[in-house]
């Protein structure tokens, strides 16, 4: 059975851990009833939503059919500041069964994910702070 992805896009100074992680626990859930295992993709950004959502997938190894972590970091060396941009785009094209964006102050790049992601098809969740 195909796993189910749910991308996780967001700012890199999210301020609230417990928000990505009330999400993703409905994911699993979600996925559970659906007896898909759980992949979560992120940007791999060392703070803020991406963070968050790598430590939650640190502590849902219990869960019953095992959550895979999918971390995308930036080329920052190779794409420049264009890098966070092209990464998102790589992301999506990946495809996803949900995306989940946390988006402070407007961030440019989460916007542009959760954007990307409402193009592609994919069903975009929003939390602004």
């Amino acid at each position: 059975m195909t796993p189910y992805r749910v991308l996780v896009t967001g700012s890199r100074d999210w301020p609230t851990p417990d928000v990505v992680w009330a999400a993703l626990n409905n994911v699993r859930d979600e996925a559970l009833i659906t007896d898909r295992r759980l992949i979560v993709v992120h940007g791999a950004c060392p703070r803020g939503a991406d963070a968050h959502a790598s430590r939650w997938c640190k502590t849902a190894n219990g869960f019953v059919n095992g959550v895979a972590e999918e971390a995308h970091p930036a080329n920052w060396g190779l794409e420049g500041k264009r890098a966070g941009f092209v990464r998102n785009a790589r992301m999506v094209n990946l495809g996803a069964d949900v995306c989940l964006a946390f988006i402070k102050d407007g961030s440019r790049g989460a916007t542009h994910t959760a954007r990307l992601a409402d193009q592609a098809g994919i069903p975009v969740r929003r939390w602004t702070a």
